[in-house]
């Protein structure tokens, strides 16, 4: 067993965008990367053959707060672990449920000692302490941890955005020791990554950087981006982050985003990302494709007979057509959501791909600017 490990292997000229590769107990991840998002043991609709074989997913997540509620952690050990639970071999990041706490404001009380919360299943009261949250996620069994923070929304003022920092870095802390204290499970090495905060404010996240990095984790992440604030604001700080954190280690860009905000966080020198955005928008009948956006709602498509994506070189992009997925969705077949949700994934691995590849032979910024313009386009 050995600690996760970063190699950075190239850089690309005209950027800060970077390719490397992860090392973990349960495989490589060639960065940069994208992360299909697995909340409760499943990413909706997909199989974990499917995820292999046609998405080509190198990594998953698993949702701290949804696996502990249900199936619950005495199914999960008694399994071995998530991997031996859903049949997933590759690695697994779970998130610590931080996020949850932003998003389920109206039944929870934050605290020094941690976070309650009113289960969303059956309203009962639950204590999610770093400790807690530590010890939870060695029972899922994720290859890469994260730590416990609380996520201001996107405006928070100036003096909430450095309490709550302050509260996250105290929170790292505990989740140090606690991490430090506690044995790997299911015979392979854990690893623990921190997460910056400190809202829209440079000086806020400068510091936030500072400190996490202080901890000489495996890798770093950058929390509270994405929840409101402007996207340029977003750029701008998520820029400001790769500045100050350490080269060595793998950047992880916690729940972006579109394609294009992909690439353009690549470009600023982000390794890692996740979003529900593939999945989600795949179900309400949003396509990202190679050539732009497609509502496959529109009755533009009843009789259009060619491939839902003809640049995508995988078996369901090319082998269904759009009208027959337009059928699929106004008829809530089940199939429609599940040929959706594989496309939207595997373009958004292919994109990451291409943009390892562009890296790696240094055409990366002239390529990334001319397909931000392409996949904003709506079909």
């Amino acid at each position: 067993m050995a600690a996760l490990a970063f190699e950075l292997q190239s850089t690309d000229p005209g950027s800060k965008a970077r390719a490397g590769k992860i090392s973990t107990d349960h495989g490589e991840i060639l960065t940069p990367i994208f992360m299909p998002v697995g909340t409760a043991g499943t990413v909706k609709a997909v199989t974990q053959q499917q995820l292999v074989e046609q998405v080509k997913a190198q990594v998953i997540l698993g949702n701290t707060y949804h696996l502990y509620l249900r199936p619950g952690l005495e199914v999960l050990e008694g399994a071995g672990g998530l991997h031996r639970f859903n049949g997933w071999q590759r690695p697994i990041l779970t998130d610590s449920g931080g996020y949850q706490v932003f998003s389920l404001a109206g039944t929870r009380k934050i605290k020094e000692e941690g976070v309650t919360f009113a289960s969303h299943i059956d309203g009962s009261k639950h204590l999610f302490s770093p400790e807690r949250v530590m010890d939870i996620q060695r029972s899922i069994g994720g290859d890469i941890m994260m730590a416990f923070d609380e996520c201001p929304p996107g405006g928070s003022d100036y003096t909430y955005a450095r309490t709550s920092m302050e509260l996250t870095h105290r929170w790292l802390d505990r989740c140090v020791d606690r991490f430090g204290n506690t044995p790997d499970k299911y015979g392979y090495t854990q690893n623990l990554f921190p997460i910056v905060q400190g809202g829209t404010f440079r000086d806020l996240r400068k510091q936030s950087c500072e400190y996490i990095a202080s901890k000489n984790a495996t890798g770093n992440a950058i929390g509270g981006l994405s929840v409101g604030e402007p996207e340029a604001v977003m750029y701008e700080i998520c820029d400001w982050c790769c500045d100050h954190l350490p080269k060595d280690r793998p950047r992880y860009l916690m729940g972006v985003g579109t394609p294009w905000n992909i690439l353009e966080c690549i470009s600023m020198g982000i390794d890692m990302f996740d979003c529900v955005m593939p999945t989600r928008n795949g179900r309400n009948a949003m396509l990202f494709t190679t050539q732009g956006v497609i509502n496959i709602d529109n009755k533009k498509w009843e009789k259009d007979f060619s491939p839902i994506d003809e640049g995508l070189d995988n078996e369901v992009s090319r082998y269904y057509s759009r009208a027959y997925l337009r059928h699929l969705m106004k008829s809530k077949e089940l199939l429609g959501f599940s040929i959706a949700s594989i496309h939207n994934l595997a373009f958004y691995l292919w994109l990451v791909g291409e943009a390892r590849e562009k890296i790696r032979t240094g055409e990366f910024a002239s390529w990334k600017t001319e397909m931000c313009g392409r996949l904003k386009t709506r079909l």
